[in-house]
């Protein structure tokens, strides 16, 4: 694998290529309820994806390489077994020059690495025209994030991430991502984990607007939040940063972290609120949901 620059919007220099985002994918709540014999955790979790993600773009070729670009695409320069290239490889397809825009900041809570293991499981079906019986247990396969970003809309995800239902109906609402320019293992946070489990939410079928969405999302909670603020006190400053932002309805980590989201009322609030918060060494971004 190598990394080359090229320009982010435009044709890496072949013809027909094929694109698909891989949206940053966001956890209103995330509870773990349980683990397995195998060490696996259980969790449940509502799963959006915001309007800013990765890009992967491919072209048919004779063998399977990746290139990178993108703000983020240097950090992942020396993985030798990138996830796009083992979703490639568990499709036993007959191979493709993969680019990947980068535009996620990396190990992030935002399902980066998964987002972009989904996009290539979709783009490289459509270009191969397979079509897998057991396309989500490959995904699972890759990682527990996976699946629901391979569904690439509001899910509730349970389970060790295999469990996938309808979301409640989203109403319309700002979003506003923002990293310390911090990465966080995930396997240290659940080792910094203390305490018994969480018990599964209980989630309306809709919600009328994001106010009362807000509200019956501040009775849940990230489990993980503690324990990656105790390993990275720098995700609390984020916190406490969006809250004081006016019209933030919720502040909360993603996932394992850093990555940390405020719910607005609009995607307008969220786009200032992202720009008034914005520090030197922050990655911040604000907008809408993503469509799905």
């Amino acid at each position: 694998m190598r990394l080359r620059r090229w320009s982010a919007g435009s044709n890496p220099g072949l013809s027909a290529t094929l694109i698909e985002p891989a949206p940053a994918k966001v956890n209103l709540f995330l509870h773990v309820t349980g683990r397995q014999a195998n060490g696996y955790h259980l969790l449940d979790s509502l799963v959006v994806f915001a309007g800013t993600g990765d890009v992967l773009r491919a072209q048919p070729a004779d063998g399977l390489s990746l290139d990178l670009a993108g703000p983020f695409g240097a950090a992942l320069s020396d993985e030798q077994d990138n996830l796009v290239l083992r979703a490639a490889r568990a499709l036993g397809g007959t191979g493709a020059r993969l680019w990947l825009e980068k535009n996620l900041p990396v190990a992030s809570g935002i399902g980066g690495g998964s987002a972009d293991a989904a996009a290539a499981l979709r783009l490289l079906c459509r270009m191969w025209k397979l079509a897998p019986p057991d396309l989500p247990g490959i995904a699972l396969r890759l990682g527990a994030d996976v699946p629901v970003c391979l569904a690439g809309r509001p899910s509730r995800m349970r389970g060790i991430g295999e469990q996938l239902d309808p979301a409640p109906r989203i109403p319309t609402c700002g979003l506003v991502l923002v990293n310390p320019g911090i990465a966080v293992a995930t396997a240290d946070v659940f080792r910094a984990r203390r305490g018994g489990w969480s018990a599964p939410a209980e989630l309306p079928h809709a919600w009328p607007d994001v106010g009362t969405m807000a509200h019956d999302l501040r009775e849940l909670r990230n489990d993980l939040q503690p324990p990656a603020i105790t390993l990275r006190p720098a995700i609390g400053h984020v916190i406490a940063a969006l809250e004081a932002m006016p019209g933030c309805r919720l502040a909360r980590m993603s996932g394992s972290g850093a990555t940390c989201f405020g719910l607005f009322d609009d995607p307008v609030a969220a786009a200032e609120a992202a720009s008034r918060v914005r520090r030197q060494d922050w990655w911040t971004w604000g907008g809408s949901l993503a469509e799905g």
